[in-house]
């Protein structure tokens, strides 16, 4: 049974990008409840703590409602009225309701149809380029990781250790686990997962080397120019890419948040001083080497006359 599945989708390239836009649909969704209720369970978990300590566990804090990516069932946030599974349909529901809540008119907002309909075009774009096979599946969990991990920045200045952990040794555990036979499927498809190696030592890379520039801009400035979860990022796209792609990921990252800052600056009048969370460029420049590393390399090497 398997084995003929394995075989209808690696034969029909339409079919497969098509199954994995549908699933990417769903992923989004899901995707848009981690965005949102993470960062309120880690709020939530880091305050037991804080009270926990501060009252040498004396204490008995009342019982807190649950609350995770699966219960309570999702509301409205206005009237609180319970969303339903026909209200839940990811792109179509939206559209449906106009924007709006059934039982109270508030306005829902678009970027829940914008993170499901992104997730699976981004989702269909990785079946596309890397084909069916182990390279493909690697690839979609990096790009669900990645949206996830930019949406919560965005909104809270925030990388969750719950994310960038996981990927980081998701991505060391396929190296050694499937790397050597995802190598060997296509040429396009040769840097993911890299061989055991290149992704222990761009781990490595990742993080020391945020950290060093971390710290080295500390002494200068006295003041803080990044977040730690962007030094586990890092070393989670080196666990996966290797190291030979970090420093084209950080130039893209800081040519791409740069020119943004600055257009924000100039055009929306943005405080100099109010920090910008780098995490989403780190997200979309990996994403960009993850599929076009080797042919951005090879291009700029061309274009600056290193090699013909």
């Amino acid at each position: 049974m398997l084995q003929d599945i394995a075989a209808l989708y690696s034969g029909n390239l339409a079919l497969f990008s098509g199954t994995v836009f549908i699933l990417g649909l769903l992923v989004g969704s899901f995707l848009n409840v981690v965005i949102y209720r993470l960062p309120v369970m880690l709020d939530r978990e880091w305050r037991a703590q804080a009270t926990a300590i501060v009252t040498d566990g004396a204490a008995a804090a009342e019982a807190a409602p649950v609350f995770n990516l699966g219960t309570p069932r999702s509301a409205c946030p206005a009237c609180k009225a319970p969303i339903t599974a026909w209200h839940n349909i990811p792109v179509v529901s939206w559209l449906m309701l106009r924007g709006r809540c059934t039982s109270c008119r508030t306005k829902i907002s678009a970027r829940y149809p914008i993170v499901e309909l992104l997730t699976a075009l981004l989702s269909s774009w990785v079946a596309c380029h890397f084909g069916f096979g182990w390279p493909a599946a690697c690839a979609l969990l990096v790009t669900w990781s990645l949206i996830a991990l930019t949406g919560i920045d965005i909104d809270h200045q925030l990388l969750p250790d719950n994310i960038t952990l996981p990927l980081m040794w998701a991505g060391l555990l396929a190296s050694v686990s499937i790397g050597a036979a995802a190598n060997g499927t296509a040429a396009h498809a040769a840097s993911l997962p890299v061989a055991p190696a290149t992704a222990v030592i761009g781990a490595a890379a990742g993080y020391l080397s945020l950290w060093l520039v971390f710290h080295a801009f500390r002494l200068v400035t006295g003041k803080e120019g990044m977040g730690y979860g962007d030094f586990k990022l890092y070393a989670a796209l080196g666990a996966w890419l290797g190291w030979k792609v970090l420093p084209l990921i950080i130039l893209l990252a800081a040519a791409t948040g740069a020119v943004l800052g600055i257009a924000m600056i100039l055009i929306k009048g943005r405080d100099k001083s109010q920090p910008i969370p780098f995490g989403p460029y780190l997200a979309a420049a990996g994403w960009l080497a993850m599929m076009y590393g080797d042919s951005i390399i090879t291009g700029y090497l061309r274009v600056s006359g290193l090699t013909r």
